[in-house]
């Protein structure tokens, strides 16, 4: 049994969003996904990249992703790396998969003299909370996420 991390390839855009849809389904939001092969292909592997992608291969076949970017942090003085999504398929949990993923961007963030990891995680996601814990990732709830689209991010865009 072999497990094997890698960079996203520049052919792989519609593998990348495939993971981001079966994301979306398991945390119930598939109806806000309105990304395109396209819009992956040209952030991942345009001429200016800002996010970046893992895959997981189990056996040589596509069996999870992380999808991230870098943050800075002005107390720290340094930048740090955001997970926007993990994604193991169903079918291949419990073989160290998602553990191996983050492994991976913990070792990244070790080797770049990067002083933190952060994620979201959905409050009514329980295995993956459990699972965060069991990596020893401790819950920020001193702060609360704000988020401006939309309407209002509109309205407030023409007033700028």
């Amino acid at each position: 049994m072999t497990l094997t991390i890698r960079p996203a390839r520049p052919d792989e855009a519609g593998l990348v969003l495939a993971f981001i849809k079966d994301l979306a389904e398991y945390e119930k939001l598939a109806h806000e996904v309105d990304a395109t092969e396209a819009m992956i292909g040209e952030a991942l592997f345009g001429a200016n990249p800002k996010v970046f992608c893992d895959i997981a291969e189990w056996e040589d076949e596509p069996a999870g992703f992380a999808l991230w970017f870098y943050t800075y942090s002005t107390f720290r003085g340094r930048h740090g790396i955001w997970l926007e999504d993990l994604f193991v398929k169903p079918e291949q949990r419990g073989r160290g998969i998602g553990k191996a993923l983050m492994a991976n961007l913990a070792r990244r963030c070790v080797d770049e003299g990067l002083p933190r990891l952060a994620w979201w995680v959905l409050n009514w996601n329980e295995p993956s909370r459990v699972f965060y814990r069991s990596i020893g990732a401790v819950a920020q709830d001193a702060w609360t996420v704000k988020r401006l689209d939309g309407e209002a991010l509109e309205r407030l865009g023409r007033e700028g």
